[in-house]
């Protein structure tokens, strides 16, 4: 609620799998971290069901900057700039039916 934010875990795997995901919060909870309220991730594969195994509770969100990325990647070059703007006017809004209405705008 501070703003304040931590690093509590860091790992160098030889892949990204659901076992690594499994065993790093594993990790975590082993030490202590009893409950996580939001974490925030790329789309790495296995990452959300690792999390919801390992803390049922926590709530999962994609890096906007990740999201942003995959969506320039579909897009033409020509309407990157359009297209990023209007994504973020849906995601600087306040609350979920302000997004959804300037979303439909």
């Amino acid at each position: 609620t501070n703003g304040h934010k931590e690093v509590i875990d860091y790992c160098i795997a030889p892949s990204e799998n659901i076992e690594v995901w499994t065993d790093m919060l594993q990790n975590m909870k082993s030490r202590g971290l009893k409950q996580v309220e939001i974490f925030l991730s790329d789309g790495v594969v296995g990452m959300k069901t690792a999390l919801a195994r390992t803390y049922p509770k926590a709530h999962f969100q994609r890096c906007l900057v990740h999201v942003m990325r995959n969506i320039c990647a579909k897009v033409r070059v020509d309407d990157r700039e359009k297209i990023m703007n209007e994504f973020k006017q849906v995601h600087q809004q306040t609350n979920k039916e302000e997004a959804t209405a300037v979303l439909h705008d």
